[in-house]
């Protein structure tokens, strides 16, 4: 379900998540996904290795386009396009 991107999208936010562990990543993405226009990417960081599994399927469940993750220096950007 996680696509490796070979470069990173443009995000309109960022949501720093590093240092929190399930479910945290993907309540901050949850709240964070409101700040963002319809059609444009949040970016959110976490090191913890169940996000990049738990933000496509949230994403893919409330309407959102999961875009895709890059990985960074021991934590992983994760992208998604809001789609309402």
């Amino acid at each position: 379900m996680s696509e490796l991107l070979p470069a990173a999208p443009e995000s309109a936010n960022t949501v720093d998540a590093r240092g929190s562990a399930c479910p945290g990543p993907l309540l901050e993405a949850k709240k964070a996904i409101a700040t963002v226009k319809m059609g444009d990417v949040l970016e959110i960081l976490s090191n913890d290795p169940g996000t990049k599994d738990d933000i496509p399927k949230w994403a893919g469940k409330v309407g959102h386009k999961y875009v895709g993750h890059m990985i960074a220096d021991g934590y992983d950007r994760i992208f998604v396009q809001r789609g309402k």
